[in-house]
C-alpha cells in the first residue's frame, strides 16, 4: 500500500540525471542504490517489488521515498553529514597522558598498560571517563616510543 503523499514523480531532467549516476557507476553504492530506487518508485514498482529486485529492505525503499518528496533529490541521494564525535582529551589533557606514560609505572608494575593510563587519568580527575582505546589512538600520534 502506497502512501499519497510521498508519491514520486520525476521530471524528465531528474529521470536524465539519476539515469546517469546508474550507468556510470562514479558514485557511492549507497548513492546508486538510491538513485534505483527512485527509478523504481516512479516506474509505478511497490516498495515490496523494489526491495526484493534490489536486495533491500522495505524500510530503506520507504525512508528514500519520503526523503525525496520531503527535502528533494539531492537530498534523497547523498548521506546527511555525521557529527563529529567529541574529543575526550584536548591539548593539555593530551600532554598530561604523553607526561604519565613516560613516567615510572605504578608500584608493582613494570610498565605502563593502556588500561592502567586510562585508569589514571579518571583517578586524577582529568576525565570522568576513558577508553582504553582512546588512550592507544593519542599515544599513536605522539612519535615517542617508551618500549624501546
Amino acid at each position: 500500500m502506497r502512501d499519497q503523499k510521498h508519491e514520486v514523480h520525476l521530471s524528465p531532467k531528474e529521470r536524465k540525471k539519476l539515469l546517469a549516476v546508474v550507468s556510470k557507476g562514479r558514485n557511492k553504492a549507497a548513492v546508486i542504490r538510491r538513485a534505483h530506487i527512485l527509478l523504481k518508485t516512479d516506474e509505478g514498482k511497490t516498495d515490496t517489488e523494489i526491495s526484493q529486485n534490489l536486495y533491500i529492505s522495505e524500510q530503506t525503499v520507504r525512508r528514500t521515498r519520503i526523503r525525496y518528496r520531503e527535502e528533494g533529490l539531492q537530498n534523497a541521494l547523498e548521506d546527511k553529514p555525521h557529527p563529529q564525535p567529541e574529543l575526550k582529551l584536548d591539548d593539555e589533557k593530551e600532554a598530561y597522558l604523553i607526561a604519565l606514560a613516560c613516567s615510572t609505572p605504578p608500584a608493582g608494575r613494570k610498565r605502563w598498560t593502556l588500561e592502567l593510563l586510562a585508569k589514571q587519568l579518571v583517578d586524577d580527575g582529568i576525565v570522568e571517563q576513558i577508553v582504553p582505546e582512546t588512550v592507544r589512538l593519542t599515544l599513536k600520534k605522539t612519535v615517542s616510543s617508551p618500549g624501546k
